[in-house]
């Protein structure tokens, strides 16, 4: 996927997850929420040359877009986004966390979003 089509699909799937949820899908709700981080941070680390095509490298991009940025707040939020990926697999989150956690995740896909746009692509 090119980097825009990794953003896009970011923006797409944190709408489809609202829909999801509202619907009360909640596995396939988290598993959207999760997918819109991912891509966003795929978006961004492709963007700037690092890996993005695993887990683990997303996790690093996390971390490494943490230092670069000051904000502490990405790897903490990118770290929310990955409890969600568990509950589409486990079920474990209480729906108070699910409550309180989207919008986290949320604030993450947009700044990611942000800074993927702000270096001019």
């Amino acid at each position: 996927m090119l980097v825009e089509e990794h953003a896009q699909t970011a923006r797409t799937f944190l709408d489809e997850s609202d829909a999801l949820f509202d619907e009360g899908d909640v596995l396939q709700g988290s598993e959207k929420v999760w997918g819109a981080a991912a891509h966003a941070m795929m978006a961004v680390a492709q963007q700037r040359g690092w890996p993005y095509d695993s887990h683990g490298s997303l996790k690093h991009a996390a971390r490494l877009l943490s230092e670069e940025s000051g904000e502490l707040s990405i790897g903490d939020r990118f770290a929310v986004a990955e409890k969600f990926h568990i509950n589409f697999y486990h079920h474990g989150m209480e729906e108070f966390q699910i409550e309180s956690d989207r919008p986290r995740v949320r604030a993450l896909v947009e700044r990611l979003l942000t800074l993927y746009i702000s270096d001019g692509r």
